[in-house]
């Protein structure tokens, strides 16, 4: 016996249509929360391992967060040489990128430009140096006895409890951050350490990268105009984009 399918009981198009875009959103949703962030690098205190145009998307499970995922899905400590996507400090709304130089308990110091950890000069490939004057609290951090008009006042008054043999001892649950490109970051030399509650993830891909199109747009052109910036981006895609950087692993 042949059965016929009643027609009246199957689910209109617009149903199962609507269902597949919640689906979607849902995942979108989940994804976005709880695995991955995308982000935009705007300054050039990570150069030269990100560059101002690069896009992030950022792992937000790899360490953790205290929430409930860290029960079913394995993640690791944060370590020295880690690069960090975390809500700024002094305004959390902003969300800054840098490299952690200081873990929970290690003693900091600079000596003329070189990161010395627990007493041992470090190795860092990636850091770039292009100021040839010496700036005596950035290239000799700590240092009490000078003054830096960029540091953030909370930090200065801190500070000096957290000095010992000229020496600067990293608490538990916090972190020192710097940027790559030492002699134009504003980092953890200015505004103090990384709560680990702040900390987003870990950088793990370059999916876009582009390079500064300012030059590039007519002089009419409102460089503040992001509309057109929007359709500058789309009708020069293809000359715009760094093609050597973009699904670069970020490291």
């Amino acid at each position: 016996m042949t059965i016929v399918p009643n027609s009246h009981h199957e689910t209109p198009d617009w149903i199962t249509s609507l269902q597949s875009l919640l689906a979607t959103v849902i995942i979108a949703v989940f994804v976005i929360t709880y695995v991955v962030q995308a982000f935009q690098i705007p300054s050039e205190s990570m150069e030269n391992t990100l560059l101002i145009g690069d896009y992030l998307l950022v792992d937000k499970l790899c360490y953790g967060g205290g929430g409930w995922t860290d029960h079913i899905i394995p993640y690791r400590p944060i370590r020295r040489g880690d690069i960090i996507v975390f809500h700024y400090p002094v305004n959390p709304n902003q969300h800054f990128v840098k490299r952690v130089v200081g873990v929970p308990g290690d003693r900091i110091r600079l000596v003329n430009k070189r990161v010395f950890v627990n007493g041992v000069a470090i190795s860092e490939p990636y850091v770039r140096h292009y100021k040839n004057e010496r700036n005596i609290f950035r290239d000799d951090f700590p240092r009490l006895d000078v003054i830096d008009p960029g540091i953030n006042a909370d930090w200065w008054v801190q500070m000096p409890k957290l000095v010992e043999d000229g020496q600067l001892i990293v608490p538990e649950g916090h972190y020192f951050a710097m940027g790559d490109n030492r002699d134009d970051s504003s980092d953890s030399r200015y505004w103090g350490f990384v709560p680990r509650e702040n900390i987003i993830g870990r950088p793990l891909l370059i999916y876009w990268s582009i390079r500064d199109s300012d030059s590039d747009l007519p002089f009419q052109a409102s460089v503040g105009d992001k509309l057109y910036h929007f359709a500058y981006a789309v009708t020069h895609f293809f000359q715009i984009t760094r093609w050597d950087r973009t699904f670069r692993v970020v490291s």
